[in-house]
């Protein structure tokens, strides 16, 4: 390595920076990303030696984290890439929350000593589809053989649609203090072409019931580059949002990904704006959230200064794993449910997403693992790298991470320092200001799987903007 800084005349503009890394790019909520696992199916009994590893070396100290999918949902939003199923029949939540409490015992078997929780979130789907008594339940269950670490971080995705005021009080009563609600757009035009139609006086109200209640975090998933959205629709959704204004915001592309979703196949490319027009609707957000005082976090999440993830990133110990960016950094990670993902820091594993085959296996007090990846020296050392640059915008070049550099990355590091995107030199890399937005395409360069990939990702990943 060696110094580099940028040159004299040589930072491009900050619009010409944008079109030029506006390329698919992972969101790196793990290394290696999925698509590069591969096809194997790993042996249960592997994945829970690993998990048991993690566990001892990390449990007393930090605690573990949970994630579960709840993946039903009444209905389908079409712009919607998550997995999930649409039914109206409630009948299913009972045996779908025994078996994840099934697959709960098989870890707490694995464990032999009390599980200390530090973070636990609810994704889907629609978790707040579920009955409030039947949240309760699961919850209760979760920690009845569990410690709680002192600073526990409990929170919940909710559609506005359905998460009532009982369901807040319920999740509240059992630990709850964090709630995200899925807002997307406040046009009545995108929302009927999504299929997501939801008044900005639902939205205010179950806001309001939650700060009544107590919850300290509100936060609004917003999505830019939506079919039929336009500069006047991300206008007025900032202005609403102005008014309840939500301690964190996930300001993000929409993904789209028909290959992958079919309810993204009944929009024509008419339908959605083009590159350009996407830019525009992301400076547009950008400026906005400035205005309002939120603070950029990094890869599209944005805080105001009193929020946990504002202070955790100038504290320097933010974390990103599959639940994103968050507080609380875990080495061992627990996904319960179908299609759930663990992270177990030496190891990676999902379950079979198919519902059926999930609950019949846990019902058996078995593990259905869909697919997964152990990780090789190489892999955790880059893994670390890239979560420094992702997490605390700084990379030292040690020397185990510079045995697996590649030749070109001088060069490369080089481009990025010229155009105001890092500075760096033989110590360290360090993300500008500027930078912040090109947080995945710095990581990328770290990426030896991606650079090994004959197609680099047209077709695994979305676009950085």
């Amino acid at each position: 390595m060696y110094g580099i800084n940028p040159k004299d005349g040589l930072v491009m503009d900050r619009e010409l920076l944008i079109e030029k890394y506006n390329v698919p790019v992972p969101r790196y909520t793990s290394y290696p990303t999925v698509p590069f696992w591969g096809d194997q199916r790993p042996e249960a009994g592997d994945w829970l030696k690993v998990v048991k590893r993690t566990f001892d070396e990390s449990n007393a100290s930090k605690g573990i984290s949970i994630y579960i999918h709840l993946p039903y949902c009444e209905k389908l939003c079409t712009y919607c890439a998550c997995t999930k199923v649409i039914t109206r029949n409630h009948g299913v939540e009972d045996q779908y929350i025994d078996a994840l409490l099934k697959e709960w015992q098989i870890y707490l078997n694995t464990f032999q000593e009390q599980p200390i929780i530090r973070e636990l979130h609810l994704g889907g789907g629609t978790p707040t589809f579920f009955n409030p008594e039947n949240l309760k339940k699961l919850i209760i269950g979760l920690k009845k053989n569990a410690k709680l670490h002192p600073e526990h971080e409990f929170s919940f995705e909710g559609h506005p649609n359905n998460t009532t005021r009982e369901h807040l009080q319920a999740l509240y009563d059992v630990g709850f203090r964090r709630v995200s609600f899925g807002v997307q757009d406040f046009d009545p035009e995108v929302q009927r072409v999504i299929d997501r139609p939801q008044s900005f006086e639902t939205v205010k109200e179950v806001t309001l019931a939650a700060r009544e209640i107590g919850y300290h975090s509100v936060n609004f998933d917003l999505i830019y580059g939506l079919p039929k959205q336009k500069l006047t629709s991300v206008s007025d959704t900032f202005e609403k949002v102005a008014e309840l204004k939500p301690d964190r915001i996930a300001y993000y592309s929409y993904a789209h990904v028909p290959w992958k979703t079919k309810g993204q196949r009944i929009f024509t490319d008419a339908d959605i704006p083009d590159s350009a027009g996407k830019r525009a609707l992301y400076d547009l957000g950008n400026e906005k959230l400035a205005e309002l005082g939120y603070s950029d976090v990094g890869m599209d999440h944005f805080s105001l200064p009193h929020d946990e993830l504002y202070i955790a990133r100038e504290a320097r110990r933010l974390h990103r794993n599959f639940m994103g960016y968050n507080t609380s950094h875990t080495e061992l990670l627990i996904g319960l449910g179908a299609s759930s993902i663990s992270d177990a820091k030496y190891a990676y594993a999902q379950n079979v997403k198919l519902i059926k085959a999930y609950e019949e296996a846990s019902m058996k007090n078995e593990l259905d693992l869909e697919k997964g990846y152990f990780l090789s020296d190489e892999d955790v050392i880059v893994k670390r790298a890239i979560l420094d640059i992702t997490c605390r915008r700084e990379l030292l070049f040690t020397d185990d991470l510079k045995a697996y550099l590649p030749a070109s990355i001088n060069e490369e590091l080089q481009v990025l320092a010229d155009e105001g995107i890092i500075i760096v030199d033989d110590e360290k890399l360090v993300v500008t200001d500027l930078g912040m937005i090109f947080l995945r395409n710095i990581a990328k360069l770290f990426d030896n799987k991606l650079r090994a990939a004959k197609s680099g990702g047209d077709n695994m990943f979305s676009k950085s903007i």
